[in-house]
C-alpha cells in the first residue's frame, strides 16, 4: 500500500491539487472470467484514483497482487503464472473524462474516460464508459469493462483453456473524498 500512496501523491502533484481534485484509496475492483468449466471471480478494496474535476483527468492504480480469490490456488497461479505480480506488480489507467461534471449538483451522469490502460507491461489506449454520481457532496463513479487477455500478452494455456475466458469482465467502483 506504501508504493500506491507514493504513485498518488505523484500524481496529486500532476494534478496542481486544488478544490477540485478527489482522492480515492480505496477503490473496489473486480475480476470476473466466465468460462465452460467454471467462473472464476477476484476482487480487492486496495485501489486508488485521483479525479480532478476541474479537467476531467483521472487516474487509477492497482496492486496486482491485492487481488483476492475464492481458492488460494487460483490466486497463485493468477499472480505467479498469468500476471506475473512479481515482474509487473501495478495496472493502472491514465486517462481523461471527456465530459464536464458540476460536482456540487446532485445527479447522475454517464461519462467515457479515454487513456492508457497499462496491464501486464503493455499499454493500450482506451475508452472506457461509466458513471458519476454526485449525492450530497459524495462523488462516487462506477464502471464495468472488458479486457482481453492477449491485448495485454497475458498467455492462457491450452491445457487450461475452458478454464479462463480470454476476455476478462472488469467493474470498478470508487467513492471520492476532497484532497485537504
Amino acid at each position: 500500500m506504501k508504493h500506491l500512496s507514493i504513485i498518488l501523491l505523484a500524481w496529486m502533484m500532476n494534478f496542481q491539487a486544488g478544490k477540485d481534485l478527489y482522492v480515492c484509496k480505496n477503490a473496489k475492483v473486480t475480476l470476473f472470467s466466465s468460462a465452460p468449466i467454471e467462473d472464476i471471480k477476484a476482487e480487492t478494496s486496495s485501489a486508488a484514483s485521483v479525479f480532478n474535476a476541474t479537467t476531467g483527468e483521472l487516474n487509477f492504480v492497482i496492486n496486482i497482487s491485492s487481488f483476492k480469490f475464492p481458492k488460494s490456488l487460483m490466486q497463485e497461479h493468477f499472480n505467479s503464472d498469468y500476471m506475473e505480480s512479481d515482474k509487473y506488480p501495478r495496472a493502472t489507467f491514465r486517462g481523461k473524462i471527456a465530459e464536464k461534471i458540476d460536482v456540487t449538483k446532485d445527479g447522475s451522469y454517464p461519462v467515457t474516460a479515454t487513456g492508457e490502460l497499462t496491464v501486464h507491461n503493455v499499454t493500450q489506449n482506451r475508452s472506457i464508459p461509466g458513471i458519476i454520481t454526485v449525492k450530497g457532496g459524495v462523488i462516487s463513479m462506477k464502471s464495468e469493462f472488458m479486457v482481453k487477455c492477449a491485448d495485454h500478452h497475458i498467455d492462457i494455456p491450452r491445457i487450461v483453456f475452458h478454464n479462463i475466458a480470454e476476455t476478462i469482465k472488469i467493474t470498478v467502483a470508487a467513492m471520492y473524498t476532497p484532497n485537504k
